[in-house]
């Protein structure tokens, strides 16, 4: 780990390790926003043909409206820290840093969270039964196709610092 380094904003970097270092990334089976798009897709073609509705009460639009701002609010919370500490946001590219500040302290994945509140949202404005169909196995494969092959990159990438970092930060909420 002595290719780790520490910013004043409480960031760890890594330092330069040059061209014999392996591929730097998790190996994600899909890229995430591909799999939220694709469930909505498949939801809204099922609630096209076969459409079901939850009752329709004016509360429930107002509720999916309220979750799909708070939710992409914490995507774009999550996104500018990212980008501030200097990583790459997309899972396929280097990671340069590791980030516990801004929502990474209170979600190991603000950005996969976010984007989910978005989903739930986006099912009580449309009120379309049929998008939580897919959007459950869409969860299982984020859970083990990206986020533990994520979680443990950055173990074996950070340490002790990513281990110690898991103890106190919940990967939901």
């Amino acid at each position: 780990m002595s290719n780790l380094k520490m910013t004043t904003e409480g960031e760890v970097k890594m330092a330069s390790t040059g061209a014999d270092a392996p591929p730097d990334s998790p190996g994600v089976l899909v890229f995430p926003p591909v799999l939220f798009l694709g469930s909505l897709l498949v939801g809204g073609l099922l609630q096209h043909f076969w459409p079901v509705h939850l009752p329709g009460m004016p509360w429930v639009r107002i509720a999916g409206a309220l979750l799909a701002v708070a939710g992409g609010t914490v995507v774009l919370w999550g996104r500018t820290v990212m980008l501030a500490a200097g990583t790459n946001i997309i899972p396929t590219r280097p990671v340069l840093a590791f980030v516990s500040s801004g929502p990474f302290r209170f979600t190991r994945n603000p950005l996969y969270l976010g984007n989910s509140v978005v989903y739930v949202g986006l099912t009580l404005i449309f009120n379309a039964v049929w998008l939580l169909v897919p959007f459950v196995p869409a969860l299982v494969i984020l859970q083990w196709g990206v986020i533990r092959r994520e979680e443990r990159f950055l173990e074996g990438k950070f340490g002790d610092t990513y281990l110690n970092y898991k103890t106190r930060v919940r990967r939901w909420l």
